[in-house]
């Protein structure tokens, strides 16, 4: 619950005008002193001032003192002898502290209800047992007591009850069963947390044990975050302007190039795109106006990785066709079923769906002259359209068939709708290069080490 209506008139310091007739200084020394009731000479500076209730004069003192071991503080309070309004509220005569600062106070006894408080505007105030809070802004500065706080917490929730009652008969009834929990807690019947939280810093909780440490009291300073400097109007230094890095991501680069079937100039488009719980590969792609011929090509974006990968998929539903599929250019591709296998050269780099791939496949074998053109063989023919006809009822849904890429470079990738749990029609199996495959990547005669010797040695 909060305590918004406990809020009192504001100060009108700013209306106050210094009389010549009525003002009193204070007594000579330093301009604070430890507040003291025994100090005769710490007499309060009287201004005529503006009533801003019914614009008439009235009068508003001012007594700079220090609260002991914490700091200077302004208490002011006006009066109209004409209307009867009056107010107080202090401020902080200091500069708002380099951090935030947090009272825990466990009030054990009635002891603890008489400790002085010092409560900035800032400052937030809570009562966790009672869920009960009172919001920076809330209320003016106090200095006062811990009873002192529940009692102004008090009277702020009853002062708008009659016209509660008139209208939210419900929510007056909650309010007044409210404040008798309030009332209670002057009573320290059980235990209860106080916290006062000051962004400020200038806010206070007397330790009756000073200079002891105070078991029932804990301080926190804290340093306070951006919303909190905006709150109090301190302007955050702002950041250096660093040189903004280019984003490959977001953005398509373009480059002139010649068409590989007329040599015609073209364009090709070049952008770096992040697949999920994978890595960044490069798709380029060029488009000639001349001849109306099209490419696609995908590069891996980061490393040749230290193990090769074998992706092992069981095609069970026609839904699998719709996986993104990465195939390298350094993957080769095998059908179990069919009794096929494409080499890892053929095909190139490709970035498209499953059955993107497999449709690239049946291209390559239907649109080849020598296996189905007036050269071929009867019975290789026969065996070439059984082995389409079959392709098409894998991409269709009825059949299932095993599909294997073996990417000695690990470039290669198969989407796991799964992800990041691991898919039950999907094996991923990660394994050491042979000598072979790493000739054929051109990793052996790679030397990496000790290189910068060799060149010395030969120049």
């Amino acid at each position: 619950m909060l305590a918004s209506g406990a809020v009192d008139p504001g100060l009108p310091a700013a209306a106050a005008a210094p009389s010549p007739v009525q003002a009193r200084q204070p007594g000579t020394g330093h301009l604070f002193r430890p507040i003291s009731a025994d100090d005769e000479e710490q007499q309060p500076t009287e201004i005529e001032s503006l009533c801003m209730n019914c614009y008439r004069n009235g009068m508003t003192r001012l007594l700079l003192t220090e609260i002991p071991f914490f700091r200077e503080i302004i208490v002011s309070s006006f009066s109209c002898e004409h209307c009867g309004w009056n107010n107080t509220e202090i401020q902080s005569a200091g500069r708002i502290q380099d951090q935030g600062v947090r009272y825990t106070l466990t009030v054990r006894a009635q002891e603890d209800m008489n400790r002085e408080v010092v409560k900035t505007d800032f400052a937030t105030t809570r009562i966790p047992e009672l869920d009960f809070e009172i919001p920076a802004f809330s209320q003016k500065g106090a200095l006062t007591t811990v009873e002192g706080l529940i009692s102004r917490a008090v009277s702020g929730l009853k002062l708008d009850q009659p016209s509660r009652r008139a209208n939210e008969e419900a929510m007056a009834e909650r309010i007044d069963e409210f404040i008798v929990k309030l009332k209670e807690l002057k009573q320290v019947a059980s235990p209860f947390t106080l916290i006062i939280d000051d962004p400020s810093g200038n806010s206070f909780v007397e330790n009756p044990h000073a200079p002891r440490k105070d078991d029932a009291l804990v301080i926190t300073h804290y340093n306070r975050t951006l919303q909190q400097e905006e709150m109090l109007g301190l302007q955050a230094e702002e950041p250096e302007e660093k040189p903004e890095e280019e984003d490959l991501r977001n953005e398509v680069l373009q480059f002139n190039t010649n068409c590989p079937e007329c040599n015609a100039p073209a364009q090709t488009n070049m952008k770096l795109v992040e697949i999920p719980h994978f890595k960044e590969v490069i798709i380029m792609a060029t488009n000639c106006e001349i001849c109306g011929h099209r490419t696609n090509e995908v590069k891996s974006g980061g490393a040749v990785e230290p193990l090769g990968t074998r992706i092992t998929f069981y095609i069970t539903d026609p839904s699998d066709m719709t996986r993104d599929l990465l195939k390298s250019e350094t993957c080769s591709m095998e059908i179990p079923e069919l009794e096929f296998e494409l080499g890892m050269a053929v095909l190139g780099g490709k970035f498209t769906t499953l059955e993107g791939i497999l449709k690239d496949i049946q291209e390559l074998v239907t649109k080849n002259p020598f296996t189905l053109g007036d050269s071929s063989s009867p019975g290789q023919t026969e065996k070439l359209q059984e082995f389409s006809q079959k392709l098409n009822q894998i991409i269709e849904g009825n059949m299932k068939a095993h599909f294997v890429m073996d990417d000695p470079a690990g470039n290669s990738y198969l989407q796991n709708v799964y992800a990041p749990e691991d898919d039950p029609e999907m094996k991923v199996e990660h394994y050491k290069r042979t000598f072979d495959q790493n000739e054929e990547l051109g990793f052996n005669d790679m030397k990496t080490e000790g290189y910068e010797t060799g060149l010395a040695s030969q120049q």
